[in-house]
C-alpha cells in the first residue's frame, strides 16, 4: 500500500516582516526529519507542496536531510487558509499590533477568530469561507497520485482538514486537531483498495530529542 506522508511545515518567523520564511530552528527542524526520514528507508518517490516560502524551504530542507534528490510538484491546494485575514476580520486593529504580541496572547485571539469563521454564520466576510476551504482541500487530497509514496509539505489547517474528513467525515475535528499541530509533524494516510485511511497524525519523535525544535508556532 502507497503512503501519504502530511508534513506541516517548519516554524515560520511569528512577528518578523516576513512570516512566510522559515526562522533557523523552521530549517533545522527540516533537515532533521529528512535525516529521520533517510534513517528510517523512508524515500518518497514526489514531494507535493503548497507554493508558499515556507512549504518551499521546508521542502529543501527535507531533500538536503535525505541527501538524495527528489522531484517536487507545486499545488496551491495544500497552502494554509489566511489566517491573518481571518484574525483581522475578528479583530480589525491586530495588524497594527501584531509585532508586539505573544505567540500565546496570539493563540489566543487566533482560536476565537478561527472559530468564528469555521461556525459558517459570516461567510460573506471572508475572502475565502471555510466551506470554500474544506472544498478545496478535499479537492487536493482527490489529486495526488495514491499508486506511489508521497510527501506532502503543507501546513496546520490544510493537514488537520484532511485528518478530519478522513477520519469522521466532516470537518467537525478540525479545530481540535489543528490546534496541536507540531512543526514538522508528519501525518500518515494510507492509500487501499478502499481509498484513503488515517494511520497516524502528528507523529514528531524526530523532534523529541532536541526540545529546541519542538515547537508549534
Amino acid at each position: 500500500m502507497a503512503r501519504l506522508l502530511l508534513i506541516r511545515h517548519g516554524q515560520a518567523s511569528f512577528g518578523a516582516d516576513d512570516y512566510d520564511a522559515l526562522s533557523e530552528i523552521g530549517h533545522e527542524q527540516a533537515r532533521t526529519l529528512g535525516r529521520s526520514f533517510a534513517e528510517r528507508g523512508i524515500r518518497p518517490a514526489l514531494i507535493v507542496r503548497g507554493d508558499m516560502r515556507r512549504h518551499d524551504e521546508t521542502a529543501a530542507g527535507i531533500v538536503e536531510g535525505l541527501k538524495e534528490p527528489v522531484g517536487t510538484v507545486v499545488d496551491a491546494g495544500w497552502n494554509e487558509f489566511d489566517f491573518q485575514h481571518v484574525v483581522a476580520v475578528h479583530q480589525p486593529d491586530f495588524g497594527t499590533a501584531r509585532t508586539a504580541t505573544t505567540p500565546r496572547a496570539f493563540q489566543e485571539i487566533f482560536e476565537a477568530a478561527t472559530a468564528r469563521w469555521f461556525s459558517g454564520e459570516h461567510d460573506a466576510e471572508y475572502a475565502e469561507s471555510f466551506t470554500t476551504f474544506r472544498e478545496r482541500v478535499t479537492a487536493a487530497l482527490d489529486r495526488l497520485d495514491t499508486g506511489q509514496d508521497i510527501a506532502v509539505v503543507s501546513s496546520g489547517g490544510p493537514i488537520a482538514m484532511a485528518a478530519s474528513l478522513l477520519t469522521t467525515g466532516s470537518a467537525a475535528a478540525w479545530a481540535a486537531l489543528n490546534r496541536v499541530s507540531v512543526n514538522t509533524g508528519v501525518t500518515k494516510v494510507i492509500a487501499g483498495s478502499r481509498g484513503l485511511s488515517l494511520s497516524t497524525f502528528n507523529e514528531h519523535t524526530h523532534v523529541e530529542a532536541d526540545r529546541r525544535l519542538l515547537t508549534y508556532r
